[in-house]
């Protein structure tokens, strides 16, 4: 196989992460609406590499759509991981990033400052490197007295003299092609873990004659590597004040960043504002000029140009806000559609319904829509232009609700309200046709 490219890149994802405590693999846990390895997957994308090769488990193999996979069959360690990729590698003769699926804060930019810096020293290898504010348990880099790199040592089979050294190995590399098949044949076992450690790697190029090289990490963070929950609550933080300053940076108010929840996918246009205690997930989409919260939770949902959420709102997947619409205090809405200026002030459940523009909609209004049986599509409810419904009125779906209608407080509607008309009067749905009308009228 001949391949053109400048960059390939390698991401391990074979482990499976037991201090998680979790049966889910550690590079596989949510973070801010994608996988921890997508953030791997869409930074060293973003770098230029391609091919781009996911090291996976066989149990794990068909979680990566659209992706090269390469199968490590037995967890022999990142030596093995990586050699696991060869073949899907044949072929391809420059430069090869090795990345830990577990490190979500990398950057595209500081990925092609490691691999510039690897052109620049014409090194076989450069290893990205970093000094933490605190103490990790990762692999230590071995200087000779020149201060070139010679050698990894992991922590557990360290020298308490070498456990001293405070630049740390960040598990992130690039290798030429040749040296790294070469040096991973002659890898042994001979360690704490009983493995094949890819570390082992850097003094076998560099007892052959190869150049290691390394680049140091302007940012600490940016190569934290997640192994347990707390790990990956420091990562999701830092992740959400980056997601958070590229808005506010764009044109949106965000009022307490820190408070503040938005996931990758969401996207905002200019002059939003968000209030504190607001979480934005999945794809929702705000248009320019809405505001959102306090205490706001929105998942794949359509905010208006205007529009007015919350406090205290939830918007779940489908919900759909026209221009200058409102939900608001302790109101849920569920694969919805309010339209433009239609209001939900207060206290009010709206699922699987489709609310006209202008209407309001009174204190402790439900829709219930229970499928007629089991396995069936949910019913819809559908209330007109310029609707007027009062205190605790239940919609039973499917009904049909006509432009300009009111109901009557305490009503139970069962049955299509005609445009124009009153309906309620419990404890039977009564309905006054054109009742609205004339009154209007008069």
């Amino acid at each position: 196989m001949t391949m053109n490219s400048e960059l390939a890149a390698v991401v391990m994802a074979g482990g499976l992460g037991t201090r998680m405590k979790s049966e889910t693999p550690k590079h596989q846990h949510g973070l801010l609406g994608r996988r921890v390895v997508d953030w791997v997957l869409d930074a060293a994308a973003a770098a230029g590499s391609d091919p781009l090769v996911v090291v996976a488990s066989p149990e794990t193999k068909d979680a990566y759509d659209g992706a090269t996979v390469a199968i490590q069959e037995q967890p022999l360690g990142t030596g093995d991981a990586v050699a696991a990729a060869r073949q899907a590698l044949n072929g391809f003769a420059g430069p090869v990033l090795v990345l830990d699926a577990a490190a979500p804060l990398l950057t595209p930019e500081l990925l092609r400052e490691l691999v510039e810096e690897h052109r620049r020293q014409d090194a076989a290898v450069t290893l990205l490197t970093f000094e933490p504010e605190f103490p990790l348990p990762y692999g230590r880099i071995l200087r000779d007295e020149s201060g070139a790199v010679r050698a990894v040592v992991e922590e557990r089979d360290a020298t308490s003299e070498e456990r001293e050294v405070r630049e740390l190995n960040t598990s992130i590399y690039v290798f030429d092609a040749a040296a790294l098949w070469n040096a991973l044949a002659g890898l042994e076992a001979a360690n704490a873990q009983d493995e094949l450690y890819l570390t082992d790697t850097i003094a076998h190029i560099v007892d052959a004659g190869g150049r290691a090289a390394a680049h140091r990490s302007s940012d600490p963070l940016a190569p934290l590597g997640i192994n347990n929950r707390v790990e990956l609550a420091v990562a999701a933080a830092a992740l959400r004040d980056r997601i958070n300053e590229r808005h506010m940076l764009a044109g949106t108010t965000i009022v307490d960043p820190a408070t503040t929840w938005i996931d990758a996918g969401v996207e905002l246009e200019p002059d939003v504002v968000i209030h504190p205690f607001t979480v934005l997930r999945g794809s929702t989409t705000v248009a320019r000029g809405a505001e959102i919260g306090p205490h706001v939770v929105a998942w794949d949902s359509t905010i208006g140009p205007g529009a007015l959420v919350g406090p205290f709102c939830y918007l779940r997947p489908g919900t759909v806000l026209g221009a200058h619409s409102k939900a608001g205090t302790f109101v849920e809405v569920k694969n919805s559609s309010l339209g433009e200026g239609a209001k939900v002030p207060h206290l009010s459940y709206i699922g699987d319904a489709e609310i006209g523009d202008e209407t309001n909609i009174g204190a402790g209004n439900i829709t219930a829509n229970l499928p007629p049986h089991p396995g069936s599509e949910k019913e819809r409810t559908k209330v007109g232009r310029n609707v007027k419904t009062s205190i605790h009125t239940s919609f039973i779906a499917p009904v049909e609700i006509g432009d300009n209608s009111w109901t009557a407080a305490g009503s139970v509607i069962t049955e299509d309200v005609p445009p124009d008309s009153l309906a309620g009067f419990p404890p039977r749905q009564v309905t006054k046709e054109g009742y609205v009308r004339r009154n209007r009228d008069d």
